[in-house]
């Protein structure tokens, strides 16, 4: 792994956010002043094909990096917020039905976050995070 990779590694494994390549730029650029965007793009791309880190792909949003452990997330439709959530590892089931060229499952389930539904919904009470 070459030092950017390293470091891009590092930002992505320790953020409690799903960071886009931009918010990856920006604290990359806090240690080298002079790194360009299109580095950050070439070293997320390895990582990513390296399976060191995890693209996360929403419709309508730029793609966000996550650790490569296996969760879901939870993704509101009107602010964007992306969650981590854990349910039942699916893959048994899934290779059992699909076959052994089954390579890996994203669940993205989509809903509205406590806060926009609050927003939309003001005088509901809610209780789902």
């Amino acid at each position: 792994m070459t030092q950017y990779e390293q470091e891009i590694h590092e930002i992505i494994r320790c953020s409690a956010e799903h960071l886009t390549v931009e918010q990856i730029f920006h604290r990359m650029k806090e240690k080298h002043p002079g790194i360009v965007l299109a580095t950050i793009y070439n070293n997320v791309n390895r990582l990513w094909e390296a399976g060191l880190i995890r693209r996360v792909s929403i419709e309508g949003q730029p793609d966000r990096y996550d650790r490569p452990h296996r969760h879901d997330h939870l993704v509101c439709r009107r602010c964007g917020r992306l969650t981590d959530i854990s349910f039942d590892d699916l893959t048994a089931p899934l290779r059992e039905r699909i076959g052994e060229n089954f390579f890996y499952y994203d669940l993205n389930i989509f809903y509205l976050c406590p806060a926009c539904l609050q927003n939309e919904f003001p005088d509901k009470e809610d209780s789902h995070e």
